[in-house]
């Protein structure tokens, strides 16, 4: 397999040694941004127990927010496939966006016009410092890989994600996509 570096748009796919790491255990990031000055991303399969109504009550929707990962948990981050409708976003890879003009997100959704197939909400985010994410992948705490459409990412059903990238990667992965996520129970 040839090794990818880390580019924003791609993902990080924890590594089955990553166990009891409670952010990241079989968590799959998409890279945000990379850059000689440190990395962001967002898990992607991490779903928290409340929505986006129980954060912003004068949002009549029940939209599923996910733990985007351990940094700024207070504060809501999104990404998206309609950069027409939001102003403002930025381009993470071949259309996924993330953020733009919030106020633009809350007008939509009240009119109806953002679906959850369009828009995935996070509390926090996944950041490394500078050398922080390359020392973590000389440890092989995370796999690179890429993922054949962009904008299913947001579609993308978040149980089944981690396993399905194991399978993926092939190999002694393989093994892992069936195994307990506590060893214990085995």
């Amino acid at each position: 397999m040839i090794a990818l570096k880390p580019t924003k748009g791609l993902l990080l796919v924890a590594e089955p040694s990553i166990i009891g790491d409670v952010s990241f255990n079989r968590s799959v990031v998409l890279l945000a941004e990379h850059s000689e000055n440190g990395s962001i991303g967002f898990i992607l399969n991490k779903v928290l127990d409340f929505t986006l109504q129980d954060l912003i009550p004068d949002l009549a929707k029940s939209f599923k927010i996910y733990n985007g990962g351990p940094v700024e948990q207070d504060n809501l981050y999104f990404i998206h496939k309609i950069p027409d409708l939001i102003p403002d976003s930025i381009e993470i890879a071949n259309g996924i966006y993330w953020g733009g003009n919030f106020d633009a997100v809350k007008e939509l959704i009240s009119k109806g016009l953002i679906t959850e197939k369009q828009i995935r909400f996070f509390l926090g985010y996944s950041g490394w410092d500078a050398e922080q994410l390359q020392e973590e992948l000389n440890s092989n705490s995370w796999v690179i890989t890429t993922h054949q459409d962009a904008k299913d990412i947001i579609e993308r059903p978040y149980r089944s994600f981690w396993k399905d990238k194991m399978i993926e990667l092939g190999g002694n992965y393989m093994l892992w996509s069936n195994a307990p996520e506590n060893p214990s129970y085995n």
